[in-house]
């Protein structure tokens, strides 16, 4: 069977906290939509945590899974079960041949986790992860160092170009917030 891919996610953090927008196109191959209203991005722990994914379903719920477990046995610590996670991800013989990233965010952090072990934040608050990522980031990083737009618009605005850019990312795009308690 055809390989399935299509996606972009995108974390946008302000002042106010973090915004995560996924696409919700799935293809298959390079030339069939088999879906065009996928949910890439999910809340966690107690509504605290949003994560979005980019790679294969399968694998990426598992991940949602494994990871949900992590933020309970470390009370919502997004930094201490990502670590873990990614730990875990890079030494068991069944998680390392997982194939998909995820993009989690707090309200004060956001965080790339990959099967390699890699747990990345980044530098200006914004991070894209799929195959219209570097489409969704350049428009991102664009907007946030030119205008005063939110962490959501911005995202909102980013989704659109990437979607008119990427053919594996459509217009139809959730959005998740976690807002910082002031």
């Amino acid at each position: 069977m055809p390989e399935m891919r299509g996606t972009t996610i995108l974390a946008v953090k302000d002042d106010h906290g973090v915004a995560i927008a996924g696409d919700g196109q799935v293809t298959l191959g390079q030339a069939i939509v088999v879906k065009h209203g996928a949910r890439k991005v999910r809340r966690l722990y107690r509504d605290r945590i949003v994560c979005g994914f980019a790679g294969s379903t399968a694998d990426a719920f598992t991940l949602f899974e494994k990871f949900e477990a992590k933020l309970e046995e470390f009370g919502g610590n997004l930094v201490r079960a990502s670590v873990e996670l990614a730990k875990d991800w890079r030494n068991d013989k069944y998680l390392r041949r997982l194939e998909a990233m995820l993009l989690v965010a707090d309200a004060e952090t956001i965080l790339m986790l990959s099967g390699t072990g890699d747990v990345i934040e980044p530098d200006d608050g914004v991070a894209a992860i799929g195959s219209g990522g570097a489409y969704a980031l350049s428009a991102a990083r664009a907007l946030r160092r030119n205008t005063d737009l939110s962490a959501e618009e911005i995202a909102r605005r980013s989704m659109e170009i990437a979607a008119e850019i990427c053919v594996f990312t459509n217009d139809r795009v959730v959005f998740e917030t976690v807002t910082r308690n002031s």
